[in-house]
This record gives structure tokens, sequence and C-alpha cells, in this order.
């Protein structure tokens, strides 16, 4: 199932894709497309349902998070050897753990708002990866079974808050609206592989980032082990599992970042696309 949020900020609905690529509303079905709804097993109630026989959404509305009130956003770093060896770090021999707030989500196609004092915003496409139960102590081979969907996410990064204001990576990832994350949630059932998707980044056209999961460091379910080994992963919590290279602050010779009017567009195979415009803060 692909399954998103739609309508005015705050007051998402829940809605689901038909075989057509319509969009259908299901907030008859699930009152919102979030952690708790998650949490008690929401997305069941959606089996055998043919999303033909739910009423159709006209026009275009907006896109929201696809997946509301999660508790918690953990993101890997250097998860990608070719991405490292861009940025000049060594490749990592656990996997580098940082968050991201939760106030930094938005809609896939929402403007990111580049910050007053940014100097260096940059972008990122990731594997996102949605909690669907409780993972506390879980093994490599059971992990896969705690996650509910995945996801396109933009791990939008300002590189001078995150290694230049005393080294804390949350500093620069954290800024407001700097996390876009859907268009969908496509249920985990409809991934065969995650290990296997195509990912791309484009700004203002031009192809910057191209890769595959195949080439992650530490692959989903071993993430997904590591964390469950530190603290709980809860049902709508959100993993940003890394990224390819072709990041900005990788270019050669010379680092390229964001600026106000540049736009990214995002995507992974499957999982569908963002499109954002990039705006100076108020």
């Amino acid at each position: 199932m692909k399954l998103l949020r739609y309508g005015r900020p705050g007051q998402e609905k829940p809605g689901i894709l038909d075989a057509s690529g319509a969009l259908r509303d299901l907030s008859g079905v699930i009152p919102d497309l979030d952690a708790a709804t998650i949490a008690v097993g929401g997305l069941g109630k959606l089996n055998g349902i043919d999303p033909a026989s739910l009423p159709k959404v006209e026009g275009s509305p907006r896109i929201g998070a696809c997946v509301g009130g999660m508790g918690k956003v953990v993101c890997i770093g250097l998860n990608y050897s070719d991405h490292a060896a861009e940025t000049g770090a060594a490749i990592p021999k656990e996997p580098i753990v940082f968050m991201k707030a939760t106030s930094a989500v938005q809609g896939p196609n929402d403007d990111v708002r580049i910050p007053r004092a940014s100097k260096k915003t940059d972008w990122e496409v990731e594997l996102g990866v949605v909690i669907g139960k409780t993972a506390k102590y879980v093994s490599e081979a059971d992990a896969l079974s705690h996650v509910a969907g995945y996801c396109v996410a933009n791990d939008v990064s300002e590189r001078e808050f995150q290694a230049e204001r005393g080294g804390q990576w949350t500093k620069g990832k954290s800024c407001d609206t700097f996390g876009p994350i859907g268009p969908w949630l496509v249920t985990a059932d409809e991934v065969a592989d995650p290990q296997a998707l195509d990912m791309f980044l484009d700004v203002n056209g031009a192809r910057m980032q191209t890769g595959n999961t195949s080439t992650m460091i530490f692959s989903v379910k071993h993430i997904i082990h590591y964390l469950s080994q530190m603290f709980t992963l809860h049902p709508g919590d959100v993993i940003m599992t890394g990224t390819p290279p072709g990041v900005g602050l990788g270019m050669k010779p010379t680092p390229v970042f964001l600026k106000p009017g540049d736009t990214m567009r995002v995507g992974i195979a499957g999982l569908g696309e963002q499109l954002q415009n990039l705006v100076a803060d108020a």
C-alpha cells in the first residue's frame, strides 16, 4: 500500500493511492496515519480494503509528512563508503548516530527555509524507515519484522552549524523545514529488498546524487538491531539511513551550497518523489 497524509499543516487526513494513482480518503477507516494509529495496529485495518471503494479526493491537495506524531527521528551518518570518502572521513566501524528534531519534519513538497545565519545549507537524499512495532534488543534476523514501511527523506543539513559550531551534528540537521519525508509511506510488504533501491537528487534540474541502497555500509536490518540495543524504537519513529555521494560539501574543486530560488527534486524507486523550493527564512 502507498499511504499518505494530505491537507493543510496540522489538519492532515489519511489517504491511500488506488491502482490508477488516484488519492482516496482513509479518514473513515483510520483517524490519521500517525504514531498512535501505527502503535495500536491501525494499519492492519487496511488489509483487504479496496481503495477504489473509498471516496476520491479531488484536486491537488498539499501532501503532508507521511507519518504524523512521531516520537523521534534517528539519523545515521556516513553510511555510504563513497560519501564518507568525498567528505574526507574515515569509514565508520559502527553506525554514527545523531538525532533530527521532530520540529524539522514537514511535507515532501513544502518550501525548505534557509536559516538566517546559514552559509552552507546542503542536500541529502535518504531512505526513511518507519518503525511499525516496538523494537528493543532485536536480532538482525528479526529486525525487518519491526518495519511498517519505507519513505523518501531529505536530510537537509547546514554544514557550518553541523561541523564548525562545536561539532554537534544535531544543530546542523534540525533547522525548521530540514526534514521533508514522503510523499508516501510504502508498506513493507511492497518493498522486496530495502537494500536494492535506486535513489537520486537533482538541484535546479542537474543530477547531483545517484546511488543505490545496496552500497550502504550498515544495512537497514543492522541499523534497527544496533539502535535497539541502546534505546527502544517505538511505532511511528523514523530512521534516516544515510546518503550516497554527491552532496554539495563534497563538490570539487569548490563546495556548492543551496540558496534562495534553488529547487530540489528527490526520489527513490518505488517510493515516490519530492520537490522543494528553497526560500530565505523570515
